[in-house]
């Protein structure tokens, strides 16, 4: 084979340097998530590995400019092929709680910025499984009722009603929770 040639063996992705990046931007990302579901960071990161694997072997058609969304939607389903092998197919349990460290500000507003990541933290791990996960894909990983409907493969409208009612409840209950 010649150098100039593209190998046949190797997707295309692969070749653009597609993969180092989404390692590079998404692996920590899907490890928490891939955490959250599994509540296992051990478990978790061989799920994170053997998405990255898959990725590689995805041929550029399947991926079809959608690289993130896939690789969500393979954590995803791996994680509850593990799941399902060691018959635990409870996620979101109470008493987890994600720490986000966020950059230094005024003291007094950070402090309660924390107060209010806190208490948001905590009213979300007491909504439903199915509401708790599609908030935390759109507001910690910032994907569209599109993006969410495909991961989970649930309808768009579906993905909505469940993201606006984990949203009345939460904006309902943090409320009650303030002077």
């Amino acid at each position: 084979m010649s150098p100039l040639s593209p190998n046949p063996r190797v997707p295309e992705h692969a070749e653009a340097g597609l993969i180092e990046k989404m390692v590079e931007e998404q692996r920590a990302v899907l490890l928490r998530y891939a955490t959250r579901l599994l509540g296992d960071r051990e478990r978790a990161e061989d799920v994170v590995q053997d998405t990255f694997m898959r990725f590689v072997a995805q041929k550029t058609e399947a991926i079809n400019g959608h690289a993130v969304e896939w690789l969500f939607t393979v954590c995803r389903n791996r994680a509850f092929d593990v799941m399902r092998k060691e018959g635990r197919l409870q996620r979101f349990e109470e008493g987890q709680v994600e720490r986000v460290t966020a950059g230094e500000l005024r003291p007094g507003r950070a402090l309660e910025e924390a107060e209010t990541h806190e208490t948001l933290l905590r009213l979300i791990e007491h909504l439903p499984p199915s509401q708790q996960e599609v908030i935390r894909l759109k507001f910690q990983n910032g994907f569209s009722y599109q993006e969410i409907a495909r991961i989970t493969h649930k309808s768009i409208g579906n993905v909505g009603f469940l993201i606006h009612t984990a949203v009345a409840r939460l904006r309902s209950e943090f409320a009650a929770e303030r002077p």
